[in-house]
């Protein structure tokens, strides 16, 4: 059996955020728990020199996990995301490589950051995206010391900035309808003439179709893009002097995440196809090509040279940095986070199944099958926009190996199988996404994975919604459950969220006035008294996504009716834990709490 401790103490490159390579190509620097703290490290292009940006350094380095980190264009300094807390309340921050000092340019500020940020050409501005005005918007920060402004509001939940190299442009990347998001294009002091020779102001360009991840070609002539272009997202090209929209590819399967060669004739991006993907990539007109570590899940690529760094993991490796030859193929592993003594350990390969829901829809699931298995869990990803693929997953890996098979369903609402499936469950959350869930039970008593009186279900997030609401909607099929930073309440959850989330709950769920009775229905909070097992919520103190009262309260009224429930909270953590004593004891609780009902 596997050493879920020893698991959880093996560190990971963050796939979260992009890394970045600095403009000569020489350096990569990247977020990396190698510490057991989320600290930005910098290797050379050949992945020999290493070393913690800011170790050591003075004490203007601030605390706090820091991610996304950016060169500036000249490459003496690094603009990165700095949690403090773990409220996600996003610092700012500058460090410079020469002094080793790091300065907040976002000190004692009582609002948030997203952690997507822009430098300028020049390296004297960083285009930032700040909800100091109650909306995420575009916010310009000059480093010399100037007050910031707001100078773009597009009256939606702005998620990703991206400046063009030639300073004239900067795309801004915002939520949209249901889950969709939308690519403005902003002109910056670009003004054109009249026949009469007067200037006239730019009009901002949006897309007029789903669309995300903006990448600017070198010569500032094209936005590389992810966008719905039928059932699939494929990669299209827009041409700023025409607003004219084309396409790289059109394939089955997402296309996500363009990045272009530094000498722009070639562009590639990351192709997922269900629970793996792969790297492929375009020049000029020649046919795609692909290239793969393996057959787990790629992110964030970009160009060095004939290379293209990239992040990739699998369900025996956690996230690495890896460089892949373009030209003779060959790869090579820059950054190693699996210690020696795993590296022969009998990690169980997690099958891509399909198994009947209610209406007899085929749910697609990750199944990791235990050997002589009696007992069985369903984990639930969060979300609920992801999917569960071919990643290192710890917790699944180690209940496998104890003796549990593990059913991790792909419900109706997650990506990656097309956006009907997407949006199957917009408007139906906790409906139809619970049913495909429950109807993993059945799937497990009938191919003998399980005895029907032990299985356990388990989620985080909005997976630890859809546990709660397993609970109280099939209280029959499960004999434990552990909800992880779950929300309980569409009403209150609602209410105490940021703009950007209560954003997102409308667009998905309605207006909680018009649609109220419907978000009570979907709100296990007020049907605990279906609940006829053990209960075991988790919650991070400071979490701004599923606030910790949400299952402060669902504990009192379990505890008021009788019901059998524990409560872990974890201070100065959120929603994602950062401290790795703090994610090593909570997993550990949630296995032992399953354990006492799956195991006796």
């Amino acid at each position: 059996m596997l050493d879920l401790s020893q698991l959880l103490l093996v560190p990971h490159v963050d796939s979260g955020f992009k890394f970045d390579i600095s403009p000569d190509g020489q350096r990569l620097v990247f977020a990396w728990n190698k510490t057991g703290r989320w600290e930005l490290h910098e290797i050379d292009n050949s992945g020999v020199r290493q070393l913690a940006v800011g170790a050591g350094a003075s004490s203007l380095t601030p605390e706090g996990s820091k991610s996304s980190p950016k060169f500036s264009p000249d490459g003496t300094m690094l603009a990165y995301a700095l949690d403090i807390d773990g409220s996600e309340s996003y610092h700012i921050v500058v460090h410079d490589l020469s002094t080793n000092i790091s300065i907040d340019l976002t000190p004692r500020i009582a609002y948030a950051h997203q952690p997507n940020f822009s430098w300028s050409p020049d390296g004297k501005i960083l285009a930032v995206l700040s909800d100091k005005h109650g909306q995420f918007a575009l916010h310009l920060i000059h480093l010399d010391g100037t007050p910031g402004r707001m100078i773009k509001n597009v009256f939606r939940p702005c998620w990703d900035v991206v400046w063009s190299p030639d300073g004239q442009w900067i795309a801004i990347e915002a939520e949209s309808t249901a889950s969709d998001r939308s690519i403005y294009v902003m002109p910056i002091n670009r003004p054109r003439k009249t026949g009469k020779g007067k200037p006239v102001k730019v009009p901002t360009t949006k897309l007029n179709l789903n669309a995300q991840h903006p990448a600017w070609s070198p010569d500032s002539k094209f936005l590389a893009f992810s966008g719905e272009n039928g059932e699939w997202h494929d990669i299209g090209l827009f041409k700023v002097e025409t607003q004219e929209i084309t396409w790289v590819n059109e394939s089955t399967g997402d296309d996500t995440q363009p990045a272009w060669s530094r000498s722009g004739k070639m562009i590639g991006w990351v192709h997922s196809e269900g629970a793996s993907t792969s790297f492929q990539f375009k020049k000029g007109s020649d046919v795609v090509k692909q290239r793969k570590v393996g057959d787990g899940v790629h992110y964030f690529p970009q160009f060095t040279g004939e290379c293209v760094v990239i992040l990739y993991e699998d369900p025996r490796h956690p996230c690495d940095l890896w460089k892949i030859n373009l030209e003779d193929d060959s790869i090579q592993q820059l950054t190693n986070s699996l210690p020696d003594d795993l590296r022969n350990a009998e990690f169980t390969q997690p099958e891509e199944i399909f198994y009947p829901g209610k209406d007899g829809t085929q749910i697609p699931a990750l199944l990791y099958r235990a050997k002589d298995s009696q007992r069985a869990v369903v984990n639930i990803h969060g979300g609920p926009n992801w999917l569960f693929q071919f990643l290192w997953h710890p917790i699944m890996s180690y209940m496998a190996s104890r003796g549990w098979t593990v059913l991790a369903p792909n419900y109706r609402g997650s990506t990656g199988y097309g956006k009907k499936w997407q949006n199957a469950s917009r408007y139906d959350m906790g409906g139809v996404d619970t049913d495909d869930c429950a109807a993993g039970v059945k799937y497990l008593i009938e191919n003998g994975l399980a005895d029907k009186d032990k299985i356990g279900v388990t989620g985080r997030s909005h997976g630890g919604y859809l546990t709660m609401t397993c609970m109280t909607m099939y209280p029959e099929l499960f004999a434990a459950g552990s909800a992880v930073v779950p929300f309980l309440n569409w009403l209150k959850s609602h209410k105490n969220s940021r703009e950007d989330l209560q954003h997102w709950n409308i667009e998905n769920m309605g207006d909680p006035e018009d649609n109220k009775e419907l978000w009570i229905a979907r709100s296990p909070y007020f049907f605990l008294d279906k609940v006829n097992a053990p209960v075991q919520m988790i919650c991070g103190a400071n979490d701004p996504r599923c606030p910790a009262s949400e299952s402060m309260d669902a504990r009192d009224k379990l505890v008021e009716l009788g019901k059998e429930v524990e409560l872990l909270m974890y201070k100065n953590e959120g929603h994602s834990f950062l401290d790795t004593e703090n994610i090593i004891d909570s997993e550990g609780r949630r296995v032992e709490f399953l354990a006492k009902v799956l195991e006796n």
